[in-house]
């Protein structure tokens, strides 16, 4: 999955999306799929963006596993754009991350393994949490599976 930063045409609104690849974004926006979520406008376009920049000596590693939820519901209307200063924005998806938690199984460092179980119907079908690796959700996105990162919270570094 990449992200882009994403800039709506007639009003300048910035906000980001992520897409299974360059090509994927092209064919969703020229369908009219990708709408800015301040004003709904489906003139769309990329913004510029800061390159991710790989660490060198570093291969995706136990320690690079990050929150991910699946199988959940979308995000409330209220959440798609909370507006206003970046640590308040911050501050709601950690409520929503919060929300999603309490609501599914954690599942541990074998995310992606029960998402795929349940995905085909070899488990019982909820929402869950766990941890999982960069190329381990690229590996769902790839089948289908739909894996989004949570940020994290403050009581997970104690």
């Amino acid at each position: 999955m990449i992200s882009f930063a994403l800039r709506c045409q007639p009003a300048s609104h910035a906000f980001d999306g992520w897409f299974r690849s360059g090509e994927d974004f092209e064919r969703q926006a020229a369908g009219g799929l990708v709408s800015c979520p301040v004003c709904g406008s489906t003139d769309v376009s990329k913004a510029l963006m800061k390159p991710a920049v790989a660490k060198s000596g570093r291969q995706g590693t136990v320690g690079d596993r990050a929150p991910a939820v699946a199988e959940g519901p979308a995000a409330p209307a209220e959440a798609r754009y909370a507006g206003g200063d970046a640590a308040a924005v911050y501050a709601k998806l950690q409520a929503i991350a919060r929300e999603l938690r309490a609501k599914s199984d954690y599942v541990g460092p074998k995310f992606a393994e029960e998402a795929r179980r349940i995905h085909y119907g070899e488990s019982e079908k909820r929402q869950i949490y766990g941890e999982a690796s960069p190329q381990e959700v690229k590996s769902l996105g790839e089948e289908g599976i739909a894996a989004l990162p949570l940020p994290p919270l403050p009581e997970d570094k104690n």
